[in-house]
Protein backbone atom coordinates (compact mmCIF):
# COMPACT_ATOMS: atom_id res chain seq x y z
CA UNK A 1 0.00 0.00 0.00
CA UNK A 2 3.07 2.02 0.85
CA UNK A 3 4.78 1.73 -2.33
CA UNK A 4 1.92 2.35 -4.40
CA UNK A 5 1.16 5.70 -2.47
CA UNK A 6 4.87 6.52 -3.10
CA UNK A 7 4.24 6.25 -7.04
CA UNK A 8 1.36 8.62 -7.21
CA UNK A 9 2.65 10.98 -5.08
CA UNK A 10 5.83 10.98 -7.32
CA UNK A 11 3.55 11.47 -10.40
CA UNK A 12 2.05 13.95 -8.95
CA UNK A 13 5.12 16.19 -7.68
CA UNK A 14 7.08 15.00 -11.24
CA UNK A 15 3.69 16.15 -13.97
CA UNK A 16 1.37 18.18 -11.21
CA UNK A 17 -1.73 15.55 -11.66
CA UNK A 18 -3.59 15.52 -8.73
CA UNK A 19 -4.00 11.84 -7.24
CA UNK A 20 -7.84 11.64 -8.16
CA UNK A 21 -7.05 12.63 -11.97
CA UNK A 22 -4.25 10.12 -11.73
CA UNK A 23 -6.57 7.37 -10.45
CA UNK A 24 -9.43 8.51 -12.09
CA UNK A 25 -7.99 8.58 -15.29
CA UNK A 26 -6.75 4.84 -15.39
CA UNK A 27 -9.87 3.19 -14.08
CA UNK A 28 -11.64 4.96 -16.72
CA UNK A 29 -9.59 3.97 -19.27
CA UNK A 30 -9.79 0.41 -18.08
CA UNK A 31 -12.89 0.14 -17.77
CA UNK A 32 -14.19 1.54 -20.84
CA UNK A 33 -11.33 -0.76 -22.42
CA UNK A 34 -13.14 -3.79 -20.60
CA UNK A 35 -16.05 -3.01 -21.76
CA UNK A 36 -14.74 -2.97 -25.54
CA UNK A 37 -13.19 -6.19 -24.89
CA UNK A 38 -16.48 -8.02 -23.56
CA UNK A 39 -18.56 -7.00 -26.04
CA UNK A 40 -16.18 -9.21 -28.78
CA UNK A 41 -17.76 -12.00 -26.19
CA UNK A 42 -20.82 -11.07 -24.98
CA UNK A 43 -22.79 -10.15 -28.09
CA UNK A 44 -22.49 -13.57 -29.95
CA UNK A 45 -23.02 -15.24 -27.41
CA UNK A 46 -26.12 -13.58 -26.62
CA UNK A 47 -27.11 -14.15 -30.52
CA UNK A 48 -26.58 -17.76 -29.68
CA UNK A 49 -28.64 -18.27 -26.59
CA UNK A 50 -31.27 -16.49 -28.08
CA UNK A 51 -31.32 -19.00 -31.19
CA UNK A 52 -33.46 -21.23 -29.09
CA UNK A 53 -35.87 -18.43 -27.35
CA UNK A 54 -39.30 -18.62 -28.29
CA UNK A 55 -40.53 -16.54 -30.51
CA UNK A 56 -44.46 -16.36 -28.84
CA UNK A 57 -45.99 -13.75 -27.38
CA UNK A 58 -48.10 -13.45 -24.44
CA UNK A 59 -51.68 -14.82 -24.30
CA UNK A 60 -53.89 -12.01 -24.39
CA UNK A 61 -55.44 -10.50 -20.88
CA UNK A 62 -59.04 -11.22 -21.05
CA UNK A 63 -60.67 -10.69 -17.35
CA UNK A 64 -60.98 -6.63 -16.29
CA UNK A 65 -59.64 -7.49 -12.99
CA UNK A 66 -56.63 -8.13 -14.06
CA UNK A 67 -56.37 -4.29 -15.02
CA UNK A 68 -57.67 -2.30 -12.60
CA UNK A 69 -55.64 -0.64 -10.16
CA UNK A 70 -55.04 -1.96 -6.42
CA UNK A 71 -56.58 1.01 -4.77
CA UNK A 72 -59.56 0.67 -7.10
CA UNK A 73 -59.47 -2.80 -6.36
CA UNK A 74 -59.19 -2.53 -2.90
CA UNK A 75 -62.28 -0.57 -2.83
CA UNK A 76 -64.32 -2.53 -4.99
CA UNK A 77 -63.38 -5.49 -2.41
CA UNK A 78 -64.38 -3.34 0.93
CA UNK A 79 -67.78 -2.44 -1.34
CA UNK A 80 -68.62 -5.91 -2.54
CA UNK A 81 -68.41 -5.22 -5.64
CA UNK A 82 -66.30 -8.02 -6.71
CA UNK A 83 -64.72 -10.43 -3.93
CA UNK A 84 -61.36 -10.91 -3.10
CA UNK A 85 -61.84 -14.74 -4.33
CA UNK A 86 -62.71 -13.65 -7.91
CA UNK A 87 -59.61 -11.19 -7.80
CA UNK A 88 -56.87 -13.68 -6.81
CA UNK A 89 -58.32 -16.62 -8.75
CA UNK A 90 -57.90 -14.02 -11.63
CA UNK A 91 -54.39 -13.30 -10.69
CA UNK A 92 -53.51 -17.23 -10.36
CA UNK A 93 -54.68 -18.00 -13.54
CA UNK A 94 -52.60 -15.24 -15.60
CA UNK A 95 -49.77 -16.02 -13.52
CA UNK A 96 -50.24 -20.04 -14.95
CA UNK A 97 -50.95 -19.07 -18.35
CA UNK A 98 -47.79 -16.08 -18.74
CA UNK A 99 -44.96 -18.07 -16.52
CA UNK A 100 -44.19 -20.94 -18.92
CA UNK A 101 -43.16 -17.83 -21.50
CA UNK A 102 -41.42 -15.74 -18.86
CA UNK A 103 -39.90 -17.88 -16.14
CA UNK A 104 -40.43 -15.48 -12.91
CA UNK A 105 -42.05 -17.36 -10.46
CA UNK A 106 -39.93 -19.56 -8.01
CA UNK A 107 -42.64 -20.59 -5.82
CA UNK A 108 -46.24 -20.15 -5.34
CA UNK A 109 -48.79 -20.45 -2.27
CA UNK A 110 -51.80 -20.43 -5.05
CA UNK A 111 -54.28 -22.52 -2.75
CA UNK A 112 -53.36 -20.81 1.03
CA UNK A 113 -53.87 -17.62 -1.29
CA UNK A 114 -57.62 -18.70 -2.58
CA UNK A 115 -58.58 -19.88 1.24
CA UNK A 116 -57.29 -16.30 2.59
CA UNK A 117 -58.92 -14.69 -0.30
CA UNK A 118 -62.32 -16.49 0.93
CA UNK A 119 -61.79 -15.68 4.53
CA UNK A 120 -61.57 -12.50 3.55
CA UNK A 121 -64.78 -12.22 1.57
CA UNK A 122 -66.37 -14.49 4.85
CA UNK A 123 -65.24 -11.22 6.81
CA UNK A 124 -66.67 -8.91 4.95
CA UNK A 125 -70.21 -10.02 4.62
CA UNK A 126 -70.65 -10.37 8.07
CA UNK A 127 -70.14 -6.56 7.98
CA UNK A 128 -68.40 -6.20 11.77
CA UNK A 129 -66.41 -3.45 10.42
CA UNK A 130 -67.65 -0.59 8.45
CA UNK A 131 -65.63 0.58 5.47
CA UNK A 132 -64.20 3.88 6.56
CA UNK A 133 -62.26 1.19 9.18
CA UNK A 134 -61.10 -1.44 6.51
CA UNK A 135 -60.18 1.56 4.43
CA UNK A 136 -57.85 3.14 7.22
CA UNK A 137 -56.50 -0.50 9.04
CA UNK A 138 -56.52 -2.98 5.98
CA UNK A 139 -56.00 -0.84 2.73
CA UNK A 140 -54.56 -3.59 0.93
CA UNK A 141 -57.56 -6.11 2.18
CA UNK A 142 -57.80 -8.83 -0.33
CA UNK A 143 -55.60 -7.69 -2.56
CA UNK A 144 -52.96 -10.06 -3.83
CA UNK A 145 -49.27 -9.32 -3.70
CA UNK A 146 -46.10 -10.86 -5.27
CA UNK A 147 -42.53 -11.26 -3.87
CA UNK A 148 -39.17 -11.13 -4.84
CA UNK A 149 -37.93 -14.97 -3.46
CA UNK A 150 -34.90 -13.07 -1.64
CA UNK A 151 -37.41 -11.48 1.06
CA UNK A 152 -38.54 -13.79 3.46
CA UNK A 153 -41.83 -14.92 3.36
CA UNK A 154 -42.84 -18.24 5.75
CA UNK A 155 -42.81 -21.77 4.20
CA UNK A 156 -41.53 -20.42 0.78
CA UNK A 157 -38.07 -20.98 -0.50
CA UNK A 158 -35.60 -18.13 0.32
CA UNK A 159 -31.98 -18.83 -0.98
CA UNK A 160 -31.98 -15.76 -3.47
CA UNK A 161 -31.05 -17.99 -6.72
CA UNK A 162 -28.41 -19.73 -4.34
CA UNK A 163 -28.06 -23.53 -4.93
CA UNK A 164 -28.26 -25.57 -1.86
CA UNK A 165 -28.65 -29.29 -1.65
CA UNK A 166 -31.19 -28.84 1.23
CA UNK A 167 -34.02 -25.96 -0.14
CA UNK A 168 -33.56 -22.88 2.35
CA UNK A 169 -37.28 -22.30 3.64
CA UNK A 170 -38.23 -18.95 5.16
CA UNK A 171 -38.83 -19.89 8.49
CA UNK A 172 -40.55 -16.38 9.49
CA UNK A 173 -41.90 -13.59 7.32
CA UNK A 174 -39.54 -10.36 6.63
CA UNK A 175 -40.88 -7.62 8.64
CA UNK A 176 -42.07 -6.11 5.51
CA UNK A 177 -43.85 -9.27 4.65
CA UNK A 178 -45.48 -8.96 8.28
CA UNK A 179 -46.73 -5.59 7.36
CA UNK A 180 -48.67 -6.24 4.18
CA UNK A 181 -49.93 -9.15 5.39
CA UNK A 182 -51.56 -7.00 8.56
CA UNK A 183 -52.57 -4.47 5.82
CA UNK A 184 -54.71 -7.51 4.55
CA UNK A 185 -52.33 -7.70 1.01
CA UNK A 186 -52.49 -11.66 -0.03
CA UNK A 187 -49.01 -13.36 -0.81
CA UNK A 188 -49.41 -15.33 -4.45
CA UNK A 189 -45.68 -16.57 -4.72
CA UNK A 190 -41.42 -15.81 -5.13
CA UNK A 191 -39.99 -14.21 -7.93
CA UNK A 192 -37.22 -15.17 -9.30
CA UNK A 193 -33.66 -13.29 -9.08
CA UNK A 194 -30.03 -13.20 -9.96
CA UNK A 195 -27.91 -15.41 -7.51
CA UNK A 196 -27.91 -13.22 -4.51
CA UNK A 197 -29.24 -10.01 -6.36
CA UNK A 198 -25.48 -9.60 -7.70
CA UNK A 199 -26.55 -8.79 -11.23
CA UNK A 200 -28.83 -6.42 -13.93
CA UNK A 201 -29.84 -9.58 -15.67
CA UNK A 202 -32.66 -12.32 -13.72
CA UNK A 203 -30.69 -15.67 -14.16
CA UNK A 204 -29.45 -18.40 -11.56
CA UNK A 205 -29.12 -22.15 -11.39
CA UNK A 206 -31.87 -22.95 -9.63
CA UNK A 207 -34.55 -21.19 -11.37
CA UNK A 208 -33.11 -20.34 -14.62
CA UNK A 209 -33.60 -17.04 -16.74
CA UNK A 210 -36.88 -15.10 -16.42
CA UNK A 211 -37.82 -13.02 -19.98
CA UNK A 212 -39.51 -9.65 -20.86
CA UNK A 213 -42.67 -10.18 -21.58
CA UNK A 214 -42.13 -7.07 -24.58
CA UNK A 215 -39.84 -9.57 -26.20
CA UNK A 216 -39.19 -13.14 -24.72
CA UNK A 217 -35.47 -13.02 -26.27
CA UNK A 218 -34.40 -9.49 -24.39
CA UNK A 219 -34.14 -9.25 -20.28
CA UNK A 220 -36.18 -7.54 -18.04
CA UNK A 221 -33.04 -6.48 -15.83
CA UNK A 222 -32.33 -7.36 -12.61
CA UNK A 223 -32.24 -8.10 -10.10
CA UNK A 224 -35.84 -7.55 -8.92
CA UNK A 225 -36.57 -9.19 -13.15
CA UNK A 226 -38.63 -12.23 -11.89
CA UNK A 227 -41.40 -9.50 -10.23
CA UNK A 228 -41.31 -6.98 -13.19
CA UNK A 229 -42.29 -9.26 -15.61
CA UNK A 230 -44.77 -10.75 -13.55
CA UNK A 231 -46.06 -7.26 -13.28
CA UNK A 232 -46.02 -6.06 -16.89
CA UNK A 233 -47.47 -9.62 -17.85
CA UNK A 234 -50.24 -8.69 -16.02
CA UNK A 235 -49.67 -11.26 -13.76
CA UNK A 236 -49.39 -9.19 -10.87
CA UNK A 237 -50.46 -6.15 -9.37
CA UNK A 238 -48.27 -5.05 -6.37
CA UNK A 239 -44.51 -6.36 -6.02
CA UNK A 240 -42.23 -6.06 -2.81
CA UNK A 241 -38.20 -6.04 -4.46
CA UNK A 242 -34.82 -4.52 -3.10
CA UNK A 243 -32.55 -1.88 -4.18
CA UNK A 244 -28.84 -1.51 -3.53
CA UNK A 245 -27.82 -0.46 -6.76
CA UNK A 246 -31.32 0.16 -9.24
CA UNK A 247 -32.07 -3.42 -8.73
CA UNK A 248 -35.80 -1.98 -8.70
CA UNK A 249 -35.48 0.52 -10.47
CA UNK A 250 -34.06 -1.28 -14.04
CA UNK A 251 -36.54 -3.92 -14.16
CA UNK A 252 -38.88 -0.97 -13.74
CA UNK A 253 -37.76 0.88 -16.95
CA UNK A 254 -36.91 -2.64 -18.80
CA UNK A 255 -40.55 -3.77 -18.16
CA UNK A 256 -42.38 0.05 -18.47
CA UNK A 257 -43.99 -0.54 -15.12
CA UNK A 258 -43.05 1.94 -11.80
CA UNK A 259 -40.21 0.95 -9.48
CA UNK A 260 -39.13 3.50 -6.43
CA UNK A 261 -36.25 3.55 -4.26
CA UNK A 262 -37.41 4.88 -0.76
CA UNK A 263 -35.28 7.16 1.89
CA UNK A 264 -32.76 5.21 3.65
CA UNK A 265 -34.12 3.21 6.52
CA UNK A 266 -37.41 4.36 5.77
CA UNK A 267 -38.53 0.81 4.95
CA UNK A 268 -37.00 -2.31 7.09
CA UNK A 269 -34.40 -4.13 5.06
CA UNK A 270 -34.35 -7.23 7.72
CA UNK A 271 -35.12 -10.57 6.13
CA UNK A 272 -33.79 -10.60 3.14
CA UNK A 273 -30.55 -12.43 1.25
CA UNK A 274 -28.01 -11.05 0.61
CA UNK A 275 -27.37 -8.75 3.78
CA UNK A 276 -24.58 -7.77 5.82
CA UNK A 277 -24.04 -6.93 9.51
CA UNK A 278 -22.11 -3.35 8.31
CA UNK A 279 -23.59 -0.64 10.03
CA UNK A 280 -24.22 1.82 6.86
CA UNK A 281 -25.75 -1.17 4.91
CA UNK A 282 -29.16 0.49 5.19
CA UNK A 283 -27.72 3.71 3.54
CA UNK A 284 -27.33 1.74 0.67
CA UNK A 285 -29.90 -0.86 0.64
CA UNK A 286 -33.25 -1.03 0.73
CA UNK A 287 -36.62 -3.10 0.41
CA UNK A 288 -38.54 -1.74 -2.48
CA UNK A 289 -42.13 -1.19 -4.13
CA UNK A 290 -42.79 -1.85 -7.38
CA UNK A 291 -46.27 -1.71 -9.02
CA UNK A 292 -48.08 -1.22 -12.32
CA UNK A 293 -49.79 1.74 -11.97
CA UNK A 294 -48.20 4.75 -10.15
CA UNK A 295 -51.16 6.10 -8.55
CA UNK A 296 -50.51 2.32 -6.23
CA UNK A 297 -47.09 3.30 -5.33
CA UNK A 298 -48.11 5.51 -2.05
CA UNK A 299 -50.74 2.90 -0.79
CA UNK A 300 -47.98 0.38 -1.37
CA UNK A 301 -45.41 2.24 0.50
CA UNK A 302 -47.72 3.75 3.32
CA UNK A 303 -48.47 -0.21 3.89
CA UNK A 304 -44.23 -1.02 3.55
CA UNK A 305 -43.24 1.99 6.01
CA UNK A 306 -41.27 0.92 8.86
CA UNK A 307 -43.00 2.75 11.64
CA UNK A 308 -39.06 3.07 14.05
CA UNK A 309 -37.99 4.68 10.94
CA UNK A 310 -37.68 8.12 9.26
CA UNK A 311 -41.53 9.62 9.30
CA UNK A 312 -42.81 9.68 5.60
CA UNK A 313 -45.17 12.67 4.47
CA UNK A 314 -46.72 10.18 1.87
CA UNK A 315 -50.58 11.47 2.10
CA UNK A 316 -49.17 15.65 1.97
CA UNK A 317 -50.95 17.37 -0.75
CA UNK A 318 -48.43 18.19 -3.64
CA UNK A 319 -48.96 20.37 -6.69
CA UNK A 320 -46.74 20.79 -9.89
CA UNK A 321 -46.72 24.25 -9.45
CA UNK A 322 -45.07 23.79 -6.15
CA UNK A 323 -42.35 21.57 -7.58
CA UNK A 324 -39.21 22.90 -9.03
CA UNK A 325 -37.76 20.61 -11.71
CA UNK A 326 -34.01 20.06 -12.27
CA UNK A 327 -32.81 17.76 -14.88
CA UNK A 328 -29.39 16.49 -16.33
CA UNK A 329 -29.95 13.79 -19.62
CA UNK A 330 -25.68 12.24 -19.19
CA UNK A 331 -23.29 12.27 -16.38
CA UNK A 332 -21.42 14.98 -17.11
CA UNK A 333 -18.14 15.05 -18.45
CA UNK A 334 -16.64 11.79 -17.19
CA UNK A 335 -16.79 9.85 -20.54
CA UNK A 336 -17.56 6.71 -18.72
CA UNK A 337 -21.61 5.77 -19.30
CA UNK A 338 -22.79 5.60 -22.93
CA UNK A 339 -24.88 8.22 -24.18
CA UNK A 340 -28.43 8.05 -24.29
CA UNK A 341 -30.38 6.17 -27.20
CA UNK A 342 -31.77 8.36 -30.19
CA UNK A 343 -35.56 7.67 -28.63
CA UNK A 344 -34.75 7.98 -25.53
CA UNK A 345 -32.61 11.02 -25.70
CA UNK A 346 -35.76 12.74 -27.49
CA UNK A 347 -38.36 11.08 -24.75
CA UNK A 348 -36.04 12.80 -21.79
CA UNK A 349 -35.96 16.51 -23.45
CA UNK A 350 -39.74 16.57 -23.87
CA UNK A 351 -40.62 15.21 -20.38
CA UNK A 352 -38.38 18.06 -18.78
CA UNK A 353 -39.95 20.33 -21.62
CA UNK A 354 -43.10 19.56 -20.34
CA UNK A 355 -42.45 20.20 -17.14
CA UNK A 356 -40.31 23.29 -17.36
CA UNK A 357 -37.72 21.20 -16.18
CA UNK A 358 -34.15 23.84 -15.52
CA UNK A 359 -30.68 22.04 -16.86
CA UNK A 360 -28.44 21.73 -14.69
CA UNK A 361 -24.14 21.06 -14.73
CA UNK A 362 -23.30 18.88 -11.66
CA UNK A 363 -19.91 18.35 -12.50
CA UNK A 364 -19.25 16.12 -9.59
CA UNK A 365 -22.12 13.36 -11.21
CA UNK A 366 -18.72 12.67 -13.19
CA UNK A 367 -17.60 10.61 -10.02
CA UNK A 368 -20.81 8.19 -10.08
CA UNK A 369 -18.49 5.18 -10.93
CA UNK A 370 -15.84 5.50 -8.89
CA UNK A 371 -18.00 6.58 -5.41
CA UNK A 372 -20.43 4.57 -5.83
CA UNK A 373 -17.97 1.17 -6.40
CA UNK A 374 -15.67 2.65 -3.51
CA UNK A 375 -18.54 2.78 -1.22
CA UNK A 376 -20.19 -0.61 -1.96
CA UNK A 377 -17.52 -2.60 -2.47
CA UNK A 378 -15.48 -1.61 0.33
CA UNK A 379 -18.62 -2.81 2.39
CA UNK A 380 -17.58 -5.40 4.93
CA UNK A 381 -19.59 -8.76 5.94
CA UNK A 382 -21.50 -8.73 2.76
CA UNK A 383 -23.20 -12.05 2.34
CA UNK A 384 -21.66 -13.65 -0.72
CA UNK A 385 -20.61 -17.32 -2.10
CA UNK A 386 -17.89 -17.07 0.60
CA UNK A 387 -19.37 -15.63 3.25
CA UNK A 388 -21.87 -18.07 4.03
CA UNK A 389 -21.35 -21.54 3.64
CA UNK A 390 -24.60 -24.65 3.78
CA UNK A 391 -24.21 -26.33 6.69
CA UNK A 392 -21.66 -28.98 6.48
CA UNK A 393 -19.94 -27.58 3.69
CA UNK A 394 -16.45 -26.56 3.11
CA UNK A 395 -15.91 -22.69 2.86
CA UNK A 396 -15.50 -21.60 -1.07
CA UNK A 397 -12.10 -19.77 -2.05
CA UNK A 398 -12.02 -16.76 -4.59
CA UNK A 399 -9.25 -19.35 -6.86
CA UNK A 400 -10.60 -22.80 -6.64
CA UNK A 401 -14.25 -21.51 -7.02
CA UNK A 402 -13.01 -19.42 -10.71
CA UNK A 403 -11.32 -22.26 -11.72
CA UNK A 404 -14.47 -24.60 -11.05
CA UNK A 405 -16.89 -21.78 -13.15
CA UNK A 406 -14.75 -21.47 -16.00
CA UNK A 407 -14.33 -25.60 -16.39
CA UNK A 408 -17.78 -25.53 -15.80
CA UNK A 409 -18.02 -27.11 -12.62
CA UNK A 410 -19.73 -24.08 -10.38
CA UNK A 411 -22.93 -23.76 -9.23
CA UNK A 412 -22.67 -20.29 -9.31
CA UNK A 413 -22.93 -17.90 -12.11
CA UNK A 414 -20.47 -15.49 -12.77
CA UNK A 415 -21.48 -12.38 -11.17
CA UNK A 416 -21.31 -14.19 -7.61
CA UNK A 417 -17.76 -15.64 -8.51
CA UNK A 418 -16.14 -12.30 -10.11
CA UNK A 419 -17.50 -10.41 -6.65
CA UNK A 420 -14.78 -12.08 -4.53
CA UNK A 421 -12.23 -10.70 -6.74
CA UNK A 422 -13.99 -7.03 -6.88
CA UNK A 423 -13.57 -6.90 -3.36
CA UNK A 424 -10.20 -8.02 -3.39
CA UNK A 425 -9.27 -5.18 -5.90
CA UNK A 426 -10.63 -3.16 -3.57
CA UNK A 427 -8.44 -3.24 -0.66
CA UNK A 428 -5.55 -2.75 -2.68
CA UNK A 429 -6.44 0.58 -3.35
CA UNK A 430 -5.34 2.95 -1.26
CA UNK A 431 -6.64 3.92 2.01
CA UNK A 432 -6.19 8.05 0.55
CA UNK A 433 -8.02 7.31 -2.41
CA UNK A 434 -11.19 5.71 -0.48
CA UNK A 435 -10.90 8.76 1.97
CA UNK A 436 -10.55 11.16 -0.99
CA UNK A 437 -14.03 9.76 -2.74
CA UNK A 438 -15.80 9.91 0.82
CA UNK A 439 -15.27 13.58 0.61
CA UNK A 440 -16.76 13.89 -2.91
CA UNK A 441 -20.08 11.85 -1.63
CA UNK A 442 -20.29 14.21 1.03
CA UNK A 443 -19.88 17.25 -1.28
CA UNK A 444 -22.36 15.99 -3.78
CA UNK A 445 -25.29 15.33 -1.00
CA UNK A 446 -24.75 18.42 0.05
CA UNK A 447 -24.78 20.08 -3.46
CA UNK A 448 -28.21 17.98 -3.80
CA UNK A 449 -29.54 18.83 -0.70
CA UNK A 450 -29.09 22.95 -1.60
CA UNK A 451 -30.60 22.46 -5.29
CA UNK A 452 -33.57 20.51 -4.35
CA UNK A 453 -34.50 21.87 -0.62
CA UNK A 454 -37.94 20.42 0.18
CA UNK A 455 -39.84 21.35 -2.94
CA UNK A 456 -37.51 20.11 -5.86
CA UNK A 457 -36.61 17.70 -8.30
CA UNK A 458 -34.13 16.10 -10.22
CA UNK A 459 -35.56 14.04 -13.79
CA UNK A 460 -32.14 11.84 -14.77
CA UNK A 461 -32.03 8.78 -17.35
CA UNK A 462 -32.47 5.20 -15.17
CA UNK A 463 -30.61 3.63 -18.09
CA UNK A 464 -29.61 4.70 -22.05
CA UNK A 465 -30.98 1.87 -23.50
CA UNK A 466 -34.19 0.09 -23.27
CA UNK A 467 -33.97 -3.68 -22.67
CA UNK A 468 -31.29 -5.40 -24.46
CA UNK A 469 -31.07 -9.10 -24.85
CA UNK A 470 -30.00 -11.56 -22.33
CA UNK A 471 -26.63 -11.24 -20.93
CA UNK A 472 -25.40 -7.80 -22.86
CA UNK A 473 -25.54 -6.23 -19.25
CA UNK A 474 -22.03 -7.68 -19.51
CA UNK A 475 -20.73 -5.16 -21.78
CA UNK A 476 -22.62 -2.74 -20.02
CA UNK A 477 -21.82 -2.76 -16.84
CA UNK A 478 -21.08 1.25 -16.12
CA UNK A 479 -24.05 2.14 -16.88
CA UNK A 480 -26.08 1.04 -14.03
CA UNK A 481 -23.78 3.78 -11.98
CA UNK A 482 -27.10 6.06 -13.62
CA UNK A 483 -28.67 4.54 -10.82
CA UNK A 484 -26.53 3.14 -8.00
CA UNK A 485 -25.03 7.03 -7.78
CA UNK A 486 -28.25 7.36 -5.25
CA UNK A 487 -27.95 4.40 -3.52
CA UNK A 488 -24.81 6.18 -2.42
CA UNK A 489 -26.14 9.56 -1.79
CA UNK A 490 -29.12 8.24 0.07
CA UNK A 491 -31.52 10.05 -1.93
CA UNK A 492 -35.39 8.63 -3.04
CA UNK A 493 -35.93 8.15 -6.12
CA UNK A 494 -38.44 6.74 -8.87
CA UNK A 495 -38.10 5.20 -11.65
CA UNK A 496 -40.87 6.37 -14.15
CA UNK A 497 -42.77 4.76 -17.34
CA UNK A 498 -42.68 7.54 -20.31
CA UNK A 499 -43.57 5.51 -23.20
CA UNK A 500 -42.13 2.81 -25.93
CA UNK A 501 -39.53 3.36 -28.34
CA UNK A 502 -39.62 2.45 -32.05
CA UNK A 503 -39.31 -1.37 -30.86
CA UNK A 504 -42.28 -0.95 -28.81
CA UNK A 505 -39.72 -1.62 -25.66
CA UNK A 506 -40.88 0.74 -22.43
CA UNK A 507 -38.61 3.72 -21.72
CA UNK A 508 -38.01 5.33 -18.19
CA UNK A 509 -36.81 7.76 -16.64
CA UNK A 510 -36.04 8.65 -12.47
CA UNK A 511 -37.51 11.32 -10.31
CA UNK A 512 -35.11 12.53 -7.41
CA UNK A 513 -35.55 14.43 -4.21
CA UNK A 514 -33.98 14.75 -0.86
CA UNK A 515 -34.48 12.38 2.21
CA UNK A 516 -37.47 12.38 3.23
CA UNK A 517 -39.38 13.97 -0.09
CA UNK A 518 -40.62 10.31 -1.23
CA UNK A 519 -43.66 12.43 -1.87
CA UNK A 520 -42.64 14.38 -4.18
CA UNK A 521 -41.44 11.67 -6.34
CA UNK A 522 -44.48 9.90 -6.09
CA UNK A 523 -46.72 12.90 -6.94
CA UNK A 524 -44.35 13.70 -10.09
CA UNK A 525 -45.04 9.90 -11.03
CA UNK A 526 -48.56 9.83 -10.85
CA UNK A 527 -48.61 13.24 -13.52
CA UNK A 528 -46.29 11.06 -15.62
CA UNK A 529 -48.66 8.83 -15.66
CA UNK A 530 -51.58 11.24 -16.22
CA UNK A 531 -49.60 12.58 -19.10
CA UNK A 532 -47.78 9.99 -20.98
CA UNK A 533 -50.55 6.65 -20.51
CA UNK A 534 -48.28 5.04 -17.77
CA UNK A 535 -48.39 0.96 -18.14
CA UNK A 536 -48.78 -0.05 -22.02
CA UNK A 537 -50.12 -4.11 -22.64
CA UNK A 538 -47.43 -6.00 -23.43
CA UNK A 539 -47.87 -7.34 -27.21
CA UNK A 540 -49.76 -10.91 -26.88
CA UNK A 541 -50.96 -13.56 -29.58
CA UNK A 542 -54.25 -12.02 -29.74
CA UNK A 543 -52.59 -8.85 -31.62
CA UNK A 544 -50.05 -10.18 -33.69
CA UNK A 545 -53.11 -11.52 -35.82
CA UNK A 546 -54.99 -8.39 -35.80
CA UNK A 547 -54.74 -6.98 -38.82
CA UNK A 548 -53.28 -4.11 -39.10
Amino acid sequence: MEVLDSIFNFIKQRFHYGFDEITGYIMRRFLRTAMIVFSWFVVPYSRFTNIKVSRKKLPPIKSHLLEIPAVDLAKMIRTRKVTSGEVVEAYIERCKQVNPLINAIVQDRFEEALDEAREVDRLISLGLTTEEEMEENTPLLGVPVTVKESIAVKGLTNQAGRVFKTPQIAKSDAPVVEQIKRYGGIVLLVSNTPELCLMWETYNNVTGQTRNPYDLKRTPGGSSGGEAALLASGASLLGLTSDIGGSSRLPAMFSGIWGHKPTPYAVSFKGHHPTSDFPKWGDFFTIAPMTRYAKDLPLLLRCMVDPNGPKLTLDKEVTMSGIRFFFMDNDGPSGMMRPLSRDLHAAINRVANDFNAKRVNIRKMKWSLDISLSAMLTMKNIETIYHKTEEGQRPKTVCTETVKYFFGCSDSILPSVIFGHLQNFMKIIPNSRHKHLATIIEALKTEFKELLGNDGVFLYPTFPNTAHQHYRIYHKLLEPMYMAIFNTLGLPVTNCMIGLDRRRLPMGIQVVANPGQDHLCLAVAREIEKRYGGWVRPPSEESSRRPE
